[in-house]
């Protein structure tokens, strides 16, 4: 794909809801959730940074073994937003990220490539709709660099994306899994849950 666009691996997160690390719990046929997250995004955006916190080697393993430059985030328990500040700032140069979490497996990889696609194509901000819904992944151009490297806390992109909300193109997709997350152990329990 040219312009080259970085996919980024959200996986730092503390699994607090799921009672335990959620990100290597195995899905139906074995796979962790974050490998799974990892092979679809793969898929459609070959160079991938996996953003983890430090002490989980098992986690950084397997997601180097799939193919993602992983990366640590010393102060993850600040939130996702200084995870994904850290990603992009390790991206070099770049036309821009589409952004993943690594607790949503489900999202099929010809999603993410409408979003890579529509990236490349020059699109500012790119986000999947599902039934009236906006969901993940999101794409962001390189024009966003500045703002996503000074994210900070908790907040992610959301409120860039608030900001920019005139500059978001919304792709109609049938694919439930961009409005699928795993944050419990019923979630993976019980497969037509729609989940943020």
């Amino acid at each position: 794909m040219s312009p080259h666009i970085c996919g980024i691996l959200l996986a730092a997160g503390a699994s607090k809801r799921f009672g335990s690390d959620k990100l290597m719990h195995p899905l139906a046929g074995q796979t962790p959730v974050a490998v799974a997250a990892l092979a679809n995004l793969r898929a459609a955006v070959p160079h991938v940074i996996a953003v983890v916190r430090p002490g989980v080697p098992a986690l950084e393993n397997c997601l180097s073994e799939a193919g993602a430059t992983v990366i640590l985030c010393a102060n993850a328990d600040e939130g996702m937003g200084v995870s994904l500040s850290s990603a992009v700032r390790a991206s070099g140069d770049v036309a821009g990220w589409v952004i993943a979490l690594a607790d949503m497996p489900y999202i099929r990889p010809e999603t993410i490539a409408k979003i890579a696609t529509s990236l490349a194509d020059g699109a500012d901000i790119v986000a999947p709709v599902y039934q009236g819904e906006r969901g993940h992944p999101v794409g962001w151009s390189a024009r966003f660099r500045a703002q996503l490297e000074a994210l900070h806390g908790d907040e992610g992109g959301r409120a860039l994306l608030k900001q920019n909300a005139g500059l978001v193109k919304l792709i109609e997709v049938d694919d439930p899994g961009v409005r699928r997350d795993i944050d419990t152990l019923a979630d993976l329990l019980c497969p037509e849950s729609l989940v943020r």
